[in-house]
């Protein structure tokens, strides 16, 4: 029997205080600036009013579409580097991808447990197992985190990953407290928007997405959510982990900016319904449109098919996707929603660009 979907921020953050979990709220400290007060942070377009009532509307009158209790996946043992202008991605389930290239190994917001939870009983529960076992990584060189919500920041997930490969771990403002929680000795670089660090021949830079962030019952939006830019001597990488679409503005800036881009990586599914997490989450459409923004040759839809958060069915959003695509003109090799345990070799040369 399959549960109620739960929206990763609002639910969680109840399960937290049930737990008695407050001390895992975690916050920026620093200047203000155009999108930080000094305490919190906020996106460029303001969020649309809403309501715990309005939650609860939700969750007792809509809810959704039943996914399955549990779904294989095809299993990827990753090769140790990929050299050359190669550019592998193995999609390994819901925000996590392992990207191979340049000789780096680069994971998106890393998530090997089985509940994207504060709590080991409740909330989200996996409908698929990791495409990858943990054991069967090659060493792990650059970890990316999005932001602080459970189903992209877990913290156990980050601890082994440190434990075994020390890799350089960069995420938004005000998240290092949430990710020390199971290694204190865990090191990482925050990046505001707009900045950039990197790793050997990779620069990664923040940019805007529109999201928001809590770990806790009293932390909402006091660490920062981002969107990153990998540029690597194959090609521009974007990654956005949760992001919604508005008016397109922070997808159309980073495309001037930093476009093309050889692959985008961009978020699917989480969308229904509309009126109480459109704000927060794109449709296929929208990542569709984001694409065609960024000026990215190549897409990879993620953030599906792994864990049931809100009311879509579990293949929808790629079916979606797909349509979306082809309504759109676009070759379906180069824009794929591809399913946990697919991996695609990316190929080098653009194709027909769709302009902005």
């Amino acid at each position: 029997m399959t549960t109620r979907p739960v929206f990763i921020g609002a639910a969680l953050v109840a399960a937290a205080a049930l737990a008695g979990l407050a001390g895992c709220a975690t916050r920026h400290v620093g200047p203000p600036n155009e999108h930080f007060d000094g305490r919190k942070f906020r996106n460029a377009e303001p969020p649309p009013d809403g309501t715990f009532w309005d939650f609860l509307r939700w969750q007792l009158f809509e809810p959704g579409i039943a996914w399955p209790d549990q779904v294989s996946s095809e299993r990827d043992s990753p090769p140790q580097r990929v050299e050359g202008d190669a550019l592998r991605v193995s999609y390994v389930g819901h925000a996590t991808v392992l990207v191979q290239v340049a000789g780096i190994n680069i994971l998106t917001d890393p998530v090997w447990a089985d509940r994207a939870s504060p709590v080991s009983f409740a909330g989200p529960k996996r409908v698929r197992a990791p495409s990858v076992a943990f054991e069967d990584l090659p060493p792990i060189d650059l970890v990316l985190v999005s932001h602080n919500h459970y189903d992209h920041l877990d913290a156990a997930t980050l601890a082994r990953l440190w434990q075994r490969d020390h890799p350089l771990i960069v995420a938004p403002l005000g998240n290092l407290g949430a990710m020390r929680s199971e290694a204190k000795d865990l090191q990482a670089v925050e990046l505001d928007w707009g900045e950039s660090v990197e790793k050997g021949p990779i620069r990664v830079t923040a940019e805007p997405m529109q999201h928001w962030s809590a770990r806790g019952p009293i932390d909402q939006n006091l660490s920062l959510w981002a969107a990153f830019v990998l540029k690597t001597p194959s090609g521009t990488i974007y990654f956005a982990g949760d992001t919604g679409y508005g008016n397109g503005e922070h997808f159309k800036a980073a495309g001037r900016k930093h476009g093309p881009m050889r692959l985008a990586i961009l978020p699917i599914g989480g969308y229904e319904p509309r009126w109480f997490v459109g704000y927060a989450h794109m449709n296929p459409e929208e990542a569709v449109q984001a694409a065609i923004d960024l000026r990215a040759d190549h897409v990879l839809g993620h953030h599906w098919a792994t864990f049931r958060l809100t009311n879509e069915a579990i293949n929808e959003p790629g079916e979606r996707f797909s349509a979306a695509v082809a309504g759109a003109g676009i070759a379906a090799d180069r824009f794929r929603a591809i399913t946990p345990g697919t991996v695609w070799q990316v190929p080098t040369e653009p194709g027909q660009r769709i302009v902005p």
